[in-house]
């Protein structure tokens, strides 16, 4: 998610005045396990910075958890409102990430590439004793914390992207990525009546081929967690909050369809999912930042949060969560999301 595409601190007044178009990723070095791109694997060196509003970031968050990296790479949490100076640390005492020494995250782009002209985007990740950014390559990062950072990896860690799946998961998530993670923005930002209603066919297409593929297993490829099912929870977990009301997906909430919900809620409730996904985040970002589409800035009291804590029955599907490993144990106190982010009743873990 890019802070170019939302300037000031009124957020984006071009955001639903021009057709979208997602960004690539300008910096797309890898840290690998030989650091062939100059970069190894190496724990403490590297800094994620994510924001927990930004479902591309909730990504990087997700996969960290379940493989256990949080003291190999640390994390740094930026506001969910921007200003035109890009995303910043204001959370953090000062107004500074106190390993970064920064007040924005454009100030590691910059260190990196002088004058860059393009967004700075989140998920990122930072040298910490140069202070450049690495990359921000977010449909990257986590294929590389799954296969690059092994050695680093949580003892019982699972396999997220196994070697035997990975032409089907693959497959997956293109449609995925094409149609849900990409296509509720393209529906929410087109610029005329056609555009939109493409887009909105495109979304609810794919919703309901998975909620088929998904009616008799309990995750998208395979029986256990893989990066398919992380990328598809980042977008679906947003779906009620935003995506149906603000960004115009509204043939039906997933809280309506019995799988898709269900399936949604499997994750919620598993370890190393919910307890990454802050709503309070989430509604303020999008409601307050895009003033194209929402320009008093009001930001709804609903949908009612409870129901993500009850029960989802899919565990008569089979399949095991984590495979042959176990689930990660809780976040670490300083990452753990505030009450006013969880459903009511809802543990900090």
């Amino acid at each position: 998610m890019s802070a170019s595409d939302t300037p000031g601190e009124d957020g984006n007044t071009e955001y639903g005045r021009k057709s979208f178009k997602r960004s690539k990723s300008h910096f797309a070095d890898r840290i690998t396990a030989d650091g062939r791109d100059g970069w190894p694997v190496e724990a403490g060196r590297y800094r994620l910075v994510v924001s927990r509003a930004c479902p591309w970031a909730s990504r990087a968050l997700v996969s960290r958890r379940l493989l256990g990296l949080e003291e190999a790479i640390s994390l740094a949490v930026v506001d969910p409102l921007q200003d035109d100076r890009s995303w910043r640390f204001t959370l953090d005492p000062d107004g500074r990430d106190p390993v970064l020494g920064i007040r924005f995250l454009s100030e590691a782009y910059d260190a990196r590439e002088k004058d860059y002209p393009g967004g700075v985007s989140v998920p990122a990740i930072v040298d910490v004793p140069s202070g450049e950014l690495v990359t921000n390559d977010y449909q990257r990062i986590t294929l590389d914390f799954a296969t690059e950072w092994t050695a680093l990896h949580r003892p019982g860690a699972p396999d997220l992207y196994p070697q035997a799946l990975r032409d089907e998961i693959d497959e997956v998530m293109e449609g995925v990525y094409r149609d849900v993670n990409n296509g509720v923005y393209r529906a929410g930002f087109a610029v005329s009546q056609e555009e939109y209603e493409g887009a909105y066919r495109d979304v609810f297409r794919r919703l309901d081929w998975l909620s088929d593929r998904l009616a008799d297993r309990r995750y998208l490829v395979g029986g256990s967690i893989t990066e398919a099912d992380i990328r598809l929870f980042t977008t679906l977990v947003r779906f009620d909050a935003v995506y149906h009301g603000h960004f115009k997906c509204n043939r039906s909430k997933l809280a309506e369809d019995p799988v898709l919900w269900g399936y949604v809620r499997d994750l919620y409730q598993t370890p190393g999912f919910g307890d990454t996904v802050d709503f309070d985040h989430i509604k303020r970002h999008y409601y307050m930042v895009h003033t194209g589409i929402n320009p008093r800035r009001i930001v709804p009291v609903g949908p009612d949060l409870t129901g993500w804590l009850t029960p989802h029955g899919r565990e008569a599907l089979g399949g095991r969560p984590f495979g042959d490993g176990t689930p990660p144990g809780p976040p670490p106190v300083a990452e753990r999301v505030p009450e006013s982010g969880r459903p009511p009743g809802a543990a900090a873990v």
